[in-house]
């Protein structure tokens, strides 16, 4: 079920998309910062219930500004640009809002699965291509992260602990689970790192990576 009626939708994505440029590329204030603070001061909440005023009453610049003031920060607005580009961020806000819309999850809900991080990242492959095809590609990130990666798959297939494993690899142990949760991505670990796994596991890297090298596709 949709999170509200379609008719808001264009508004939606707009303002959302202008409001992620404004506090990134005006206000320098990360994306995953400003998404904190739009959720905590609820306005997350009535924007992704529907509410007319949160998606059409004000405009993105605005919804900035009221969520930074509501946030007590103490920082010099600049003054809103006139027009907007699809910068990477203002498509990371535009696709946010679709994505919300059509799947009904609150926006605190998809940001603890999903970071604004590493949906800017789909923006180069992604930007032209329709906002079905980018909210399905984040619905498969989500996804993957609630499967068992290959890492902690081929370690319990070899019996070790988390412990054991760090120590046998000479892998951080904080490092080792934050690639087991998906927090960290074990992709962008350096080769030795992997290879240092691999090796104790007695797999190959590709195993325990969670994209293939070949075309880049998800891990099936």
């Amino acid at each position: 079920m949709h999170a509200y009626d379609e008719i808001y939708l264009d508004d939606a994505m707009k303002n959302l998309g202008e409001a992620l440029d404004y506090s990134a590329n005006v206000c320098h204030i990360d994306a995953d910062e400003f998404m904190e603070l739009f959720i905590a001061g609820g306005f997350a909440y009535s924007f992704g219930s529907g509410s007319p005023k949160s998606l059409s009453g004000l405009s993105g610049t605005e919804l900035v500004m009221e969520t930074l003031t509501k946030a007590g920060l103490d920082i010099t607005l600049p003054k809103p640009q006139a027009e907007y580009d699809c910068s990477p961020e203002y498509w990371c806000g535009w696709i946010l809002a679709y994505y919300q819309w059509k799947t009904g999850r609150s926006f605190r809900n998809i940001h603890d699965r999903i970071s604004m991080a590493e949906i800017l990242r789909l923006y180069p492959i992604l930007h032209e291509a329709s906002e079905d095809r980018a909210a399905d590609t984040v619905s498969s990130i989500i996804a993957r992260k609630n499967t068992v990666s290959g890492l902690q798959y081929q370690r319990r297939i070899c019996g070790y602990s988390q412990k054991e494993l760090a120590e046998r690899s000479g892998v951080n142990l904080r490092t080792l689970q934050q690639y087991e949760q998906k927090t960290k991505e074990i992709d962008r670990a350096s080769v030795q790192t992997v290879k240092a796994l691999a090796d104790v596991l007695g797999c190959r890297m590709e195993d325990i990576l969670e994209y293939t090298p070949k075309d880049g596709n998800e891990r099936q």
